[in-house]
């Protein structure tokens, strides 16, 4: 594990002269400042309510990096005064899908921060998130000497076919996707990197109902305590040292966690998926993009009669989506 890290250390290094800084103020980063990074490419229409909800939630600088959008997606971060922004134009497939990227500029300016992993349609949620900044579970977590913090990523979905209300630019797509599933998920360990490894949900049931062990990956540990020694290795399912994934409890206890609400499952993902069919930059050449440009004909319709309506965070905790475990 010690060999993988350091080829995947050695790796980004090689991969940051694909990256072109466009507007650099990392020189405005405090050292106690909570950051955001961010692959993105063509996701204008998401960005001012994405902005506004993480600025919201108290974090301070946002590390972008933008693969060769042609929306306008660029030039809008540029005008952020609180986001530094990269061009690279290279394949994200050949650069692990961004991770290598990603890891550069983790390495590079987050150092002993406190940072996010996120990509623009997962909005991070936390028990207490409507009353307590991001900063005070950061300062617990610190007090606790935690590094890392886990998430389920829950699928929201609307009620009718995904295209039927279109989503507007600065929008809260939740507006629109306001309905989860609460069960239908399966949980494994991972023996490799000892993370768990969740699947499930409403892409499984209808997009791969025929194959679920290709459903998509839920868990998620977007949440981490950075040092330059670290890396992701399979986009924030896990990390190395594979300590960093043990944020769960051995011992049949709850450990605090959290979830991401995942906002894919709009109007947006018709022409999403079309174009990645085309790139074919993502996994497994591009497999999940082509289940859904193919499931999408059928104008499938998530919503069942077992689905729940999002009220909050203590609304997952109840339902075993995520914990406070011993945080009061």
């Amino acid at each position: 594990m010690r060999l993988r890290r350091k080829r995947r250390l050695a790796r980004c290094l090689r991969k940051r002269r694909e990256l072109k800084p466009v507007s650099d103020n990392t020189a405005n980063i405090r050292h106690d400042d909570i950051l955001l990074m961010s692959v993105l490419r063509n996701e204008k229409i998401r960005l001012p309510y994405f902005l506004d909800y993480y600025r919201k939630l108290g974090v301070d600088h946002f590390l972008f990096i933008d693969n060769d959008s042609d929306d306008g997606t660029r030039e809008y971060l540029v005008s952020q005064p609180d986001a530094s922004v990269w061009h690279a134009r290279a394949s994200y497939k050949r650069a692990t899908f961004g991770l290598d990227w990603s890891n550069y500029l983790l390495r590079k300016h987050a150092h002993g921060h406190w940072v996010l992993t996120v990509d623009p349609d997962e909005f991070f949620i936390y028990p207490f998130c409507d009353t307590r900044p991001v900063r005070a579970l950061t300062d617990w977590l610190d007090g606790c000497a935690v590094r890392s913090f886990g998430t389920m990523l829950i699928d929201m979905y609307p009620q009718g076919p995904v295209d039927a209300e279109p989503y507007r630019e600065g929008q809260d797509p939740f507006e629109i996707a306001r309905w989860f599933d609460s069960g239908n998920y399966m949980i494994t360990k991972n023996p490799a990197y000892k993370n768990l490894w969740i699947q499930g949900g409403p892409r499984a049931r209808v997009f791969f109902r025929d194959n679920p062990a290709k459903a998509p990956a839920l868990n998620k540990i977007p949440l981490v305590k950075w040092d330059k020694r670290y890396v992701y290795v399979s986009s924030t399912h896990s990390l190395l040292p594979r300590g960093l994934n043990q944020v769960y409890d051995e011992w049949g206890g709850e450990k605090t966690s959290g979830a991401l609400l995942h906002a894919k499952l709009i109007s947006t993902l018709v022409e999403k998926a079309s174009e990645e069919m085309q790139r074919r930059q993502h996994y497994r050449r591009s497999g999940e993009y082509r289940a859904y440009a193919e499931g999408l004909g059928d104008k499938p319709v998530f919503w069942c009669e077992r689905s729940e309506e999002y009220i909050n965070w203590r609304q997952l905790e109840i339902l075993g989506l995520m914990s406070k475990g011993n945080w009061a």
